[in-house]
């Protein structure tokens, strides 16, 4: 079977199923466009609140598939460049997406799988769920921005030895750093991520978008040019619609019992 991404709706949430299980759910160029051309429908959506990525069981993802990596030696260097780029421009739509991004990861998420889960807003994953880079058990450096969020989500030492090592991380640990942001049972994971899907589907959109670019934004400014940008995102805000709707819900709610 080849490999395709599946679309499917609940609610306000899209689902991209990565479906190619007999090689691991491998990211290959025709995945990666199939990808992009969806976010980009759905972020023009006024239908798709947020984004859940996932994997045909029993796995998220384990990025490359060797066959063809071997295939591409044969190849020359443009051809691998151009297969490189069509999943790196992936990564990037994913950053640049304005709605929520959610990883819903059981198995494995190795490579550029693992690159894949990084590179969403929320990492879902089940209780029993492993990360590892092993691309340096190929003789192969990192892409996919495995270094860059690495680099930032984690210690160096433990990055540095998740890249060359190869060591594969659980997922409790990885929610002790911080990466993970919930643990669920196995087989559960698409059901939380939907779940928080839901929550943050009640959020004001404009102010979502606005988080997540600063967010993007906040690693490479100085201070004060992250406070000016704070502070225009933050008066645009305001003068939305949906922050009055927002207010005025607020300031007509009861007041909390005082303790």
């Amino acid at each position: 079977m080849p490999a395709a991404l599946l679309s499917t709706r609940e609610g306000a949430t899209l689902v991209l199923t990565l479906s190619h299980p007999e090689r691991h759910n491998a990211l290959g160029p025709d995945l990666c466009a199939a990808g992009i051309e969806a976010l980009n429908v759905a972020g023009s959506s006024a239908e798709v609140a947020s984004v859940v990525i996932a994997g045909a069981a029993p796995l998220f993802s384990l990025g490359h598939d060797p066959r063809k990596l071997q295939a591409s030696r044969r190849e020359s260097a443009a051809h691998q460049v151009a297969l490189t780029e069509s999943l790196h421009s992936w990564i990037e739509s994913i950053h640049s997406f304005p709605k929520p991004v959610i990883a819903a990861v059981e198995g494995v998420a190795a490579d550029a799988g693992f690159a894949l889960a990084l590179a969403c807003d929320f990492i879902v994953a089940a209780r029993d769920a492993r990360f590892a880079m092993a691309c340096s058990r190929l003789g192969l450096t990192p892409d996919a921005g495995a270094s860059w969020q690495l680099a930032r989500a984690l210690p160096r030492q433990l990055a540095a030895e998740l890249l060359m090592q190869g060591t594969r991380l659980p997922a409790e640990r990885l929610h002790l750093l911080g990466v993970v942001n919930r643990l669920c049972a196995p087989g559960t994971a698409l059901a939380q991520a939907l779940a928080l899907a839901g929550e943050l589907n009640t959020r004001a959109p404009q102010a979502l978008a606005g988080c997540k670019e600063l967010l993007a934004e906040a690693a490479g400014a100085t201070l004060p040019q992250q406070l000016a940008r704070e502070r225009d995102l933050f008066v645009t805000n305001l003068h939305h619609p949906d922050a009055g709707a927002a207010l005025a819900d607020f300031l007509a709610r009861p007041p909390a019992p005082q303790a």
